[in-house]
């Protein structure tokens, strides 16, 4: 159970195979589509995904939407962009 409005709420569950085992309890990835509606925002020192997800979308939580339009951004770990200044990345609109 995810709470509303999670990234995650649609996301699909493994199911049991054909004799019944489950190979995992947990929840499959969530797909990740296009993301329609952006704007580009180049990266300066100090953006962070948070902070850019709050100035954007006055909610730092919704930092994941900006990941998921910048595939190449592949690891949470760089929300801090201090190494990606200059570059330009996808900002989607907050809601699909």
């Amino acid at each position: 159970m995810f709470l509303k409005h999670s990234r995650y709420q649609d996301a699909r569950r493994f199911e049991p195979a054909a004799d019944g085992s489950l190979r995992c309890k947990g929840t499959r990835a969530r797909e990740i589509g296009p993301a329609p509606g952006v704007i580009e925002h180049v990266v300066r020192e100090g953006d962070r995904l948070d902070l850019l997800a709050g100035h954007y979308y006055n909610d730092p939580r919704l930092w994941w939407r900006i990941l998921d339009a910048n595939p190449d951004l592949d690891d949470a770990a760089l929300l801090s962009m201090r190494a990606r200044a200059g570059e330009v990345i996808l900002i989607p609109r907050a809601r699909d």
